[in-house]
């Protein structure tokens, strides 16, 4: 089995890097019809990239595309694909923003006002994400449709309770709306580094907390083994004794949870207010972060760091001349590419493994008693 490690680890690496090679390649051909230069531009995004500020806000930037990203991961080990990522953490967020602001909450130790926030945070996306997982088990209805809805009724939730006659407050001089700032006790102090101006968030160590839970829950636990059974094959997990429907539940109560995660780095770090301009769209981030990470821990941090680059080093073209679009546009051709690429990884795979059984099989044929080895077709005909 040695011998076919070093294949085993240059496939596992062939799809992203291709999919990173190629996003390169079609992006040169968008500056060169547009009269840019493919070097200035990786030049300038470089630079940038070596800024501290610019390198802090792409760490702060992956903490949360990380969370977005395993709570989708959670969903795709059980085939299950929640779409419903963005939806739950913004809710979450504006809720627990809200309880973690209040007045009465003022008076208790620190500790217990930033784990209060968390535990609400992650109850609150586990309910939104409970309501798809009843509705798949119950009557059938899939995530997929379930989860979209679910974002569109949050969002039109989180505006309709983000009012000052309700869970807002008006900011004087600004049109800006948000809920009552969380004091100075209910805040996680960030970590400063040298030469920037920005603090790393401190629930950075949240985040790698939740990989590594991650990744034990999967490996190394009984509740790991029998989601990964169910997703891949539901008659199997049944004939071992394995409840699909609670599978199915669990899974997207989970997922949920994680995803109740994704905006407390950035509500607790920084902003301590969830407002108009409160960052969206990272749910959807979290799902291109899982596919190029593959699932993996490791996988999607890499992937969230090379997102959170690329999204901070982006200001840096419009100095440099270039339009900032074509990050946009790598990063999507990134993410289809990549797809693409592990299909065709797997079918090679695949394909390879059945020549080494073949090959197996034909060497171990017994000899015939005249010392000759059998046909096949002999044997097939036999």
């Amino acid at each position: 089995m040695r011998r076919f490690a070093p294949r085993a680890v240059l496939l596992g690496l062939a799809a992203p890097v291709g999919a990173l090679v190629f996003a390169v390649l079609v992006c040169a051909v968008v500056l060169a019809a547009t009269g840019h230069s493919l070097l200035d531009t990786i030049d300038a995004m470089v630079t940038a990239a070596q800024r501290p500020r610019t390198f802090v806000n792409s760490l702060n930037s992956a903490t949360q595309y990380y969370l977005a990203a395993i709570a989708v991961a959670i969903g795709f080990r059980m085939k299950l694909f929640n779409i419903g990522v963005d939806g739950q953490y913004r809710l979450a967020a504006m809720l627990s923003a809200a309880l973690a602001g209040a007045t009465w909450m003022e008076g208790l130790p620190s500790v217990l006002r930033i784990a209060m926030t968390i535990a609400a945070a992650m109850l609150v996306g586990a309910a939104w994400a409970g309501v798809a997982a009843l509705l798949k088990v119950t009557r059938g209805i899939s995530e997929v449709i379930s989860t979209i809805m679910l974002n569109a009724i949050a969002t039109y939730l989180v505006s309709y309770l983000l009012n000052p006659a309700r869970l807002a407050e008006e900011r004087p001089g600004s049109n800006n709306v948000g809920t009552r700032p969380i004091t100075e006790g209910g805040q996680v102090g960030g970590i400063p580094i040298s030469g920037s101006s920005s603090d790393l968030f401190g629930l950075v160590f949240l985040a790698a907390a939740v990989g590594f839970t991650y990744w034990f829950v999967l490996s190394r636990t009984r509740f790991g083994f029998e989601l990964k059974v169910t997703g891949l094959s539901e008659s199997a997990a049944v004939a071992s004794g394995v409840s699909v429907k609670k599978m199915v539940l669990l899974s997207m109560l989970l997922s949920g949870a994680v995803a109740g995660m994704v905006g407390l780095p950035q509500l607790l770090g920084s902003s301590h207010e969830y407002s108009l301009d409160f960052p969206p769209g990272i749910g959807f981030i979290g799902i291109a972060v899982a596919l190029l990470g593959r699932n993996h821990p490791v996988g999607m941090a890499l992937a969230a760091v090379l997102w959170g680059l690329l999204d901070n080093s982006s200001n840096a073209l419009d100095v440099a001349g270039v339009p900032r679009e074509i990050v946009g546009i790598m990063q999507g051709v990134i993410v289809l590419s990549v797809v693409i690429a592990y299909e065709l990884v797997r079918r090679y795979r695949v394909r390879t493994e059945q020549r080494e059984v073949g090959k197996a099989l034909g060497s171990t044929r017994a000899p015939a008693a005249d010392g000759t080895v059998p046909d096949k077709r002999e044997e097939a005909s036999a």
